[in-house]
């Protein structure tokens, strides 16, 4: 009984050479630097705190927590 090997089917190596760009284009994705965020922290500035102390304010998401929290 003789073994025949049956040739790789095109549409397979098609997908794992995809697959290895895909994975590629990912490792370049990580290593390459990023660009510097937009002057939109600029307006988020907090406010000066208090002068005679008690710099604790209510803000909005510790208001959404207290919200989700009652019973």
């Amino acid at each position: 009984m003789k073994h025949e090997s049956t040739p790789a089917q095109p549409g397979r190596r098609r997908w794992f050479a995809a697959a290895g760009a895909v994975g590629a284009a990912a490792a370049a994705a990580t290593v390459l630097p990023r660009a510097p965020m937009p002057a939109a922290d600029a307006a988020a500035q907090p406010a000066p705190p208090p002068r005679r102390g008690g710099g604790y304010q209510l803000s909005a998401h510790v208001q959404r927590y207290y919200d989700t929290t009652r019973v």
